[in-house]
């Protein structure tokens, strides 16, 4: 769980998954801890802890920023409450995501759209330098899910990441 260190907190628990490692005579009470709080128990061995929270801060931390930039580069088209826009896309991206997968994935790089994903690439080197590169790693990491997944024919998909390596190799030479 994320916190923020204020008392909407509390009610976020209940629910909760608890990743927890200890002696196996110490797990009826960190059971009865967990049960308490509402939560469930997820035992992990002392060699899963890193990679279960490598998972965790991956998919929230980066979150957290993925949302941030995407509501800056709205505040930069103009938008006057780009929360408002996103929140029903992200919740319904989010809960697609966590049921579906990779199947959950639309839009312009699983369709192969390479003219869509080039207007991108211009208009946020122009209006939001600062975001193109967590765009081109996402979007490439996007185009190899989806060409792993058989979602992205693999002709598109090489169309694509060199669209997107061109963009961020043409970044460095401006920043340079």
């Amino acid at each position: 769980m994320t916190f923020t260190g204020t008392d909407i907190d509390l009610g976020r628990l209940p629910g909760c998954v608890y990743g927890v490692t200890c002696n196996p005579a110490e797990r009826p009470f960190a059971e009865q801890l967990v049960e308490i709080l509402g939560g469930c128990v997820a035992w992990l061995a002392e060699d899963e802890r890193e990679i279960y929270h490598a998972a965790l801060a991956h998919g929230a931390n980066h979150l957290v920023t993925l949302v941030a930039q995407s509501l800056e580069v709205l505040k930069a088209a103009g938008s006057t409450d780009p929360a408002a826009m996103l929140r029903p896309l992200l919740t319904a991206a989010l809960d697609n995501a966590l049921v579906y997968g990779d199947a959950a994935l639309t839009g312009p790089i699983v369709r192969g759209d390479l003219q869509t994903v080039r207007a991108h690439l211009r208009s946020l080197t122009v209006s939001s330098p600062n975001v193109l590169e967590a765009y081109v790693v996402l979007a490439r990491a996007t185009a190899n899910r989806a060409l792993a997944a058989g979602r992205l024919e693999p002709r598109r998909a090489a169309a694509l990441i060199e669209s997107l390596n061109d963009a961020r190799a043409q970044a460095w030479t401006q920043q340079s």
